[in-house]
């Protein structure tokens, strides 16, 4: 069965900074995930289910209008999850709607944590590496446009791939 997730791909520049600051911190996963703010953790799904989540997610696109994301400072999730992250300042409230919108149907998921947008920058690293990334990014900002959210595969050999693109409608 494949794994997929989905999720808001940050863009470049900023994705390329996030992804090879995370791997300078020692956290060995980085070069296989691209840079994002998960609406749908990974997930396994049977090959034969894979174009009713398109079908559904399709749908689910029309939930949201395109929306700005201003990222800025960094938060952590310690101690319950050894995770340290740069935080939404805004599109936090489009990201739960969206996230709600995907979280239904064929990709209906219990969340272990309750849902929180996010762009994780250190994952499963010793103490020393977290607070390392929680005071080199703290002052990270920037502000883009989300117009689409992705499907991901995941491959055990390259890691996580978009296979699939959903525009949102444009709004204003």
């Amino acid at each position: 069965m494949p794994t997929i997730g989905v999720a808001v791909a940050i863009p470049e520049p900023w994705a390329s900074e996030l992804q090879d600051y995370r791997t300078s911190v020692g956290d060995a996963t980085a070069a296989m995930i691209p840079t994002h703010i998960t609406l749908v953790p990974p997930t396994e799904i049977p090959d034969a289910a894979l174009t009713d989540v398109e079908t559904h997610l399709e749908g689910a696109a029309g939930a949201v209008s395109a929306f700005e994301v201003h990222l800025r400072g960094t938060g952590t999730f310690r101690p319950i999850s050894p995770v340290v992250f740069v935080s939404l300042a805004a599109g936090i409230s489009q990201c739960e709607q969206l996230a709600d919108a995907v979280r239904r149907g064929p990709l209906r998921v219990d969340l272990e944590y309750p849902y929180h947008p996010h762009v994780t920058i250190a994952h499963h690293l010793d103490d020393a590496a977290l607070d390392r990334a929680f005071d080199e990014l703290s002052d990270f900002e920037c502000r883009f446009r989300v117009d689409d959210f992705q499907l991901y595969v995941h491959d055990a050999t390259l890691g996580w791939r978009p296979t699939r693109y959903f525009p949102l409608p444009s709004g204003t």
